[in-house]
């Protein structure tokens, strides 16, 4: 039955099976292995599969590093919802990797991603209004989005709230 489930396109079995290959879990650490079921769960649809195999060429783990096949696997998994690739996605475009650089794209995706509540995300929509990067200037919603983030756990959301409450950036003194 297990078998079934791995060659049979489940792509949750797959997922678990890459992530027993990756941590040797039951079996030999294996990192090209761990790269071949993340593939397989990627395309069967699942977006963590695709978050997992855009990582996985972006850094170069069991498998060549690629920035534009990395792009493309990140995309996919954003476009499935999954608030990690929606970051990547901003990321991405942020730094070039794999794609052109675009300030807009980039907010955009990273506002998706916070909005998803991911805590990175969130910190970095609030980079972009208070520097301007990808969208207008707004100290107000720069700091409300680094409170979201420290609310969710963001070490640099907590700093930021930090500063904006020492300088008044976005709050009164």
């Amino acid at each position: 039955m297990k078998k079934r489930h791995l060659s049979g396109g489940h792509s949750d079995g797959q997922f678990n099976a890459g992530f027993f290959y990756e941590e040797g879990i039951g079996t030999i650490k294996d990192e090209k292995k761990a790269f071949e079921w993340y593939l397989k769960s990627a395309e069967s649809g699942d977006s963590e599969g695709q978050y997992v195999v855009g990582i996985y060429y972006q850094i170069g783990i069991g498998t060549a590093k690629d920035d534009k096949k990395a792009f493309e696997w990140h995309l996919k998994s954003a476009e499935g919802g999954n608030s990690h690739g929606q970051y990547n996605v901003g990321f991405c475009y942020d730094e070039g990797i794999g794609t052109a650089k675009d300030e807009k794209k980039a907010f955009e995706w990273h506002l998706k991603s916070a909005e998803s509540g991911n805590s990175k995300g969130q910190f970095n929509v609030g980079l972009c209004y208070e520097n301007g990067v990808g969208t207008a200037n707004d100290e107000k919603n720069a700091f409300e989005w680094y409170l979201k983030s420290a609310e969710s756990g963001n070490s640099n959301g907590q700093v930021n709230v930090g500063i904006c409450y020492d300088e008044g950036i976005g709050i009164e003194k």
